[in-house]
């Protein structure tokens, strides 16, 4: 026999949704000196310096703040970076770096993420819990949803004006016309309570995940997928359809703890995604499985084929481009028997 995504019904708690905002595990040991700049793109040397600028200032608002009357320590607004880019150039690999470099407490997590750990927790105690944090290190800012943008944009402004530095990486998408300028433009138009203490960084270059490698590898057969999850103990084989069903009663906050521990994904008849929905709910699944590093072996449609055109033509366009990116990068990672 072997286990199923299905069967899992993980449950976080309130009080750990704060305490479990860290850098994937693929970023643990990362740090500025382990980015290697692409020398044919120099604003990725121009990024690190400024990423590493920005780390002392952190510590230093919240080491800080200068004396007012009384010896009373005066409030401090936090500092702010923008990293802008396409997929893959290493943008939160500078992101785990200042996290990493940064006194605690601090707290590192996706723009889905943080607006899950809003809607858990409330906005009230949502600022609470991490007003006394020095640094707030959000990857992959989206601009996709108007209520959350609006939502995250008065969460950081009532954060910054506690001291909380705050640091963001864009999902920009590579190519787009006018990336760089407008990216930043509308960053700062949606948070314009806040755009005064961000400064906006470039970061150009091809995506690394896919740099002189072959297209995404042909789905194997269902007889196959049962041989090769026998063989790794803890693996999983789930039905596309019935794992899309499962997605649907699982909060997505859940979705880290539903794939933690597990050493590879065997999914059978994996075919395009039926709606939005679904699809968006691959998205956060894409990056959960993603920042966990787990392979994931397929039957049925190239993993490229998930999202359909018409989804790719639409206003999730960066979600959907980046979630296949990391699919194809798992799908070529060695499953160890």
């Amino acid at each position: 026999m072997y286990a199923r995504l299905v069967d899992r019904d993980p449950v976080v708690p309130a009080d750990q949704l704060v305490a479990q905002m860290v850098p994937p595990a693929m970023f643990d040991e990362v740090s500025f000196a382990s980015y290697i700049p692409d020398p044919k793109e120099p604003s990725q040397a121009t990024a690190v310096r400024k990423a590493e600028e920005f780390s002392g200032k952190v510590a230093k608002i919240r080491g800080g703040g200068r004396r007012g009357l009384f010896g009373r320590k005066a409030q401090t607004t936090g500092a702010g970076l923008y990293l802008d880019g396409g997929f893959g150039v290493g943008k939160t690999h500078l992101l785990a770096s200042i996290f990493h470099s940064s006194p605690s407490p601090k707290a590192f997590g996706t723009f889905v993420e943080l607006t899950h750990v809003v809607g858990a927790l409330g906005f009230t105690r949502a600022v609470e819990e991490l007003s006394s944090h020095s640094v707030l290190c959000i990857d992959e800012f989206e601009l996709d949803d108007p209520g959350d943008t609006m939502l995250i944009s008065r969460l950081l402004t009532e954060l910054s004006a506690r001291g909380v530095s705050i640091v963001a990486t864009s999902n920009t998408l590579p190519g787009q016309l006018g990336e760089g300028r407008f990216a930043a433009q509308d960053f700062l138009r949606e948070i314009k309570k806040l755009a005064s203490i961000f400064e906006t960084i470039r970061v150009d270059g091809p995506d690394y995940r896919h740099r002189d490698l072959p297209p995404a590898p042909e789905p194997t057969d269902d007889a196959d997928l049962l041989e090769r999850v026998k063989s790794i103990g803890g693996a999983t084989l789930d039905d596309f359809d019935e794992l899309c069903a499962h997605l649907s009663t699982q909060h997505p906050s859940r979705y880290g703890k539903l794939v933690e521990g597990i050493p590879a994904v065997f999914l059978k008849g994996v075919r395009a995604a039926e709606d939005q929905s679904v699809a968006l709910r691959l998205v956060v699944l894409a990056d959960r499985l993603y920042d966990a590093g787990i392979p994931v072996t397929v039957s049925g449609a190239k993993l490229d084929e998930i999202f359909t055109p018409e989804m790719l033509a639409g206003g999730y366009r960066k979600k959907y481009l980046r979630a296949t990116s990391r699919l194809l990068a798992l799908s070529r990672f060695e499953v160890a028997a």
